[in-house]
């Protein structure tokens, strides 16, 4: 058996309908597992379980939305992962949001509430959930998305970059608390990756160009760079790394 095998797991990928989420969800499928597409709308998810189903069989991919912003959506998903697959095996936290670019002088403070929201307080409720499920195994694997910007300051994106480096905590108190029950908590930091989602920091021809060029392999980050970090932290490949940010960036942080 492959040491990373995900046969008859189940995993949970949120904002799995575009860029890294979507990646990691169909890699995820490739290696075996049942995958729960979620993201705001429906249809969206719908539209990627279609194609992974037609790529690997039906019934291997679940499209539910749910808010990341919204508890209640959160426990509706995860009830019905349940109650249609079974006790949930992977939980990899995906979404996130950042409605400002600027400085942290101008930001609103429903802005900063938003980010840290979305993108720890979710997070967070999302470990709440899948933990009772894999204690009772003694086995599971949570990762959060997280990103680069956690290890550095910004004059743009400050406020995003304090959630991410939160999220760095996050997994560290997870692990320490989960190591006993056989659950690995981790964090992957991608770099500049070109997604709809990250559009502002490569989009302008000239802004792209110079973030290639100081990268020592001298391109950003495509979706499924990111996707083997997350299968490797998901399988028996990783079975004893827990509490740790993996940084795949092309190298721009060294």
């Amino acid at each position: 058996m492959s040491l990373f095998d995900l046969t008859g797991k189940i995993a949970v990928v949120t904002g799995s309908s575009r860029g890294i989420g979507r990646a990691i969800a169909e890699e995820m499928a490739a290696h075996g597992a049942k995958v729960v597409i979620s993201s705001r709308k429906q249809d969206a998810c719908e539209d990627v379980a279609r194609e992974i189903d037609d790529r690997h069989g039906k019934g291997t991919a679940l499209p539910i939305a749910a808010s990341i912003s919204s508890k209640d959506a959160l426990q509706a998903m995860m009830d019905k992962v349940r109650s249609d697959l079974g006790p949930v095996d992977i939980m990899v936290c995906n979404a996130a949001s950042n409605p400002y670019y600027g400085s942290m002088d101008g930001i609103e403070d429903d802005q900063f509430r938003k980010i840290l929201d979305n993108n720890v307080l979710s997070n967070h409720w999302l470990c709440q959930m899948a933990l009772p499920d894999m204690r009772a195994k003694e086995d599971g694997a949570i990762v959060i998305v997280s990103s680069i910007g956690g290890l550095r300051g910004s004059d743009t994106i400050g406020a995003y970059n304090v959630s991410k480096a939160a999220d760095f905590q996050l997994v560290r108190n997870y692990a320490v608390e989960n190591g006993k029950h056989n659950v690995r908590v981790n964090a992957i930091a991608p770099g500049v990756v070109k997604t709809d989602f990250a559009r502002a920091l490569w989009e302008d021809e000239k802004v792209h160009d110079a973030t290639a060029a100081r990268t020592p392999m001298r391109r950003l980050g495509d979706p499924r760079d990111i996707a083997g970090a997350a299968i490797y932290l998901s399988s028996q490949a990783g079975a004893w790394m827990t509490g740790q940010m993996m940084v795949v960036d092309g190298g721009i942080t060294i």
